[in-house]
């Protein structure tokens, strides 16, 4: 195993660059797909571990976030989201010579989620070997969605005038989780700008495509279901204790659209779960990893 990830350049759907790390160098691939606002830099203990464990994980920043491109037209649809998801997992697979598993937090679980229900609809065989879900299911609070884009809102256009000052924003809106000592995790989903304030490291017309309307909503709602439905491979759900957008009773009807799946709940995780609790969201993971035979 490589010591420290190496950097990679990947193509999304429409040309667009898509910066990843690389960690390990043999074994089956992981993809690493974070939530909405994070950069893959979330997924650092994880990859590490993954990569540990004899497999070659690959966390990458989705469009508009991170390192990755920003895009012109901003196309920040779920679809295009699950367009990126399938076509990194081409790449990994021609790479590799086997599909590759998939991990996705929130948005990158539904980029996922969408892109197999797309490719089942069209009769195409399966985009990856495996699928663990992070807190996202069909059907999910509004009122978390609502807390966290308003969370996500409140600084996008300002930004901060320092980055201990974005830290103390950060730690208002997660008073459960210990301040870190250092800033320095912080400073990697941050930008400087000419203006010499801090913003959040994620164009802001992301939060441009997120429609509140209710029929938008029933309508995302049953394709997922239906794409839900159409799994066949290895389905993980980790759902966060306390999590604000996933609740008990959507994990329930999650594990009844995919009876053969597997479900782990994080005691003391929010919707974050990596975040809160990676030690416990990593074993979780990894349990189901090393169950495929790959």
């Amino acid at each position: 195993m490589t010591a420290t990830p190496r950097t990679e350049t990947f193509v999304g759907a429409q040309g667009n660059a898509l910066v990843g790390d690389v960690f390990g160098d043999h074994g089956p691939s992981v993809l690493l797909l974070h939530g909405g606002g994070q950069t893959r830099h979330a997924w650092l203990r994880t990859a590490k571990a993954i990569a540990r464990a004899g497999m070659t994980a690959y966390a990458v920043d989705q469009r508009g976030h991170g390192d990755s491109q920003w895009i012109d037209n901003g196309a920040y649809g779920f679809g295009d989201y699950a367009a990126d998801a399938r076509a990194l997992a081409d790449q990994l697979a021609e790479r590799a010579g086997r599909r590759p598993a998939v991990v996705g937090a929130s948005l990158g679980g539904m980029a996922a989620l969408i892109a197999e229900g797309t490719a089942a609809r069209a009769g195409q065989p399966a985009l990856f070997s495996a699928l663990a879900l992070v807190d996202i299911t069909p059907r999910v609070d509004y009122d978390g969605i609502a807390k966290v884009q308003g969370f996500m809102r409140a600084h996008a256009s300002e930004g901060f005038a320092s980055v201990a000052e974005a830290a103390d924003v950060v730690a208002a809106y997660l008073p459960h989780r210990p301040r870190p000592r250092s800033h320095e995790g912080l400073q990697k989903n941050l930008r400087l700008h000419p203006d010499g304030r801090w913003r959040w490291h994620w164009d802001p017309r992301f939060l441009d495509s997120r429609r509140p309307d209710e029929a938008y909503r029933l309508m995302r709602e049953a394709n997922l279901a239906e794409a839900a439905k159409s799994l066949k491979m290895p389905v993980l759900l980790v759902r966060g204790g306390s999590s604000e957008l996933v609740q008990e009773d959507h994990a329930k009807e999650f594990l009844a659209l995919v009876p053969h799946a597997s479900y782990a709940d994080v005691a003391g995780a929010r919707h974050m779960v990596a975040g809160d609790q990676n030690d416990q969201f990593s074993t979780a993971i990894l349990d189901f990893l090393n169950k495929l035979g790959h």
